[in-house]
């Protein structure tokens, strides 16, 4: 069912197949497997009308050759659509199914038939109803207006501008049975559309869940460092314009400090850049371990880091990174290589009256760097 029905009647997922650019060989190959598998089951269903037809031609209802002419005519339809899509000339279109000139094809069959053969027109005319269910599945709501339209006129030319008896033959056992044969399978056929449909809704909604989880994971990609978990530079910087806003708005206190491993270009030569990648890995989870959830924390570059602390008088954001400072100092590092030693600078700032982010970044950055003349292993304010 997957791999003809959901293709098939979900145009929004196929329109998208090849956005931007030219569907692949796979996609091309994929499409026209679907066509044929959609053109198998119309032509099953001519056989089905058609073998239906002979049986209402055995006892007499209808001439012999109703029926192989109908089943011929459909066929013959079915074999120029699959020529079409094997040739490559319906991709030329946007709907490569190319399921309105079909069902207006069908249509006319049906409704010639009916004129042809009125003694058993019912068929026909049940037939009509998974025609357009068929259309309505795929087509635009302008296609299916179009595809109403013209069958209301062709309806209204059968019944309207001739006389012909359009019946519902009973009279003998037989009759009732193929009639009641008509009913069953036109709406049985009706029922595996309805069937199609429910799996597409289905599909949809468990697809739109993962879209979306999709999006969330993007999101969340897209604003996180990759290697730490802290967040990314362009997101650690929205974060601090976001808190320096709101802390002139309110008038709160807003400290923050830039982090810097001390010769971290010196472990990566000494013991290697995968050790260095743990030691900034490792670095990011303690931060992590040892701030408040409403402190943000992200990458600056390299091996700077940026920590925001909202609220934060600088008394209390000096005491926040001296404990780092110490935590950081007291791991036991000689885990990843015998006789390594990590330790960070910080400065601080805290914001002043109508100071910009950029300003006390800069106020920040001029601290980060006495601290690492003073020595480094070490905590210095602006």
């Amino acid at each position: 069912m997957d791999t003809v029905a959901l293709p098939f009647l979900n145009p929004a997922a196929d329109s998208l197949e090849g956005v931007g650019r030219e569907p692949t060989a796979e996609a091309l190959l994929r499409r026209a497997r679907q066509r044929r598998q959609i053109q198998g089951m119309v032509g099953i269903s001519y056989v089905i009308d058609g073998f239906l037809l002979l049986i209402y031609a055995q006892v007499g209802a209808i001439p012999a050759i109703i029926g192989p002419a109908f089943a011929g005519c459909g066929l013959l339809t079915v074999a120029g659509n699959i020529a079409l899509s094997e040739s490559g000339f319906t991709e030329r279109f946007k709907d490569h199914y190319f399921v309105t000139p079909q069902v207006l094809v069908s249509m006319t069959i049906m409704l010639a038939f009916a004129y042809v053969a009125p003694e058993v027109g019912v068929m026909f005319l049940c037939t009509l109803f998974v025609v357009f269910n068929f259309s309505s599945l795929r087509s635009t709501p302008m296609q299916t207006a179009i595809v109403w339209t013209i069958l209301a006129l062709g309806l209204a030319a059968l019944f309207l501008l001739t006389d012909k008896p359009i019946s519902i033959p009973h009279g003998t056992y037989m009759e009732r049975f193929a009639t009641m044969s008509v009913f069953t399978l036109g709406i049985g056929r009706s029922m595996f559309l309805g069937i199609f449909s429910n799996s597409l809704r289905q599909s949809l909604y468990a697809k739109s869940l993962a879209l979306k989880e999709a999006y969330r994971r993007i999101e969340e990609l897209a604003e996180l460092d990759e290697l730490t978990g802290s967040l990314n530079r362009r997101c650690i910087l929205r974060m601090l314009e976001e808190e320096i806003s709101r802390a002139h708005r309110t008038g709160s206190c807003c400290s923050i400090a830039l982090i810097d491993l001390d010769w971290f270009k010196r472990i990566n030569d000494t013991y290697g850049h995968p050790t260095g990648d743990e030691v900034l890995r490792t670095f990011g989870i303690t931060v992590f371990a040892n701030i408040r959830n409403i402190d943000r924390f992200g990458r600056f570059g390299g091996e700077e880091f940026l920590l925001v602390l909202p609220d934060t008088p600088h008394g209390t954001a000096a005491r926040i990174l001296d404990r780092l400072r110490a935590i950081i100092a007291d791991l036991d590092w000689s885990a990843f290589s015998p006789g390594m030693r990590v330790t960070i600078s910080a400065g601080i700032a805290t914001l002043r009256p109508d100071e910009t982010p950029d300003a006390i970044l800069a106020r920040a950055d001029r601290a980060l760097y006495r601290a690492k003349a003073q020595g480094r292993n070490g905590i210095v304010s602006a």
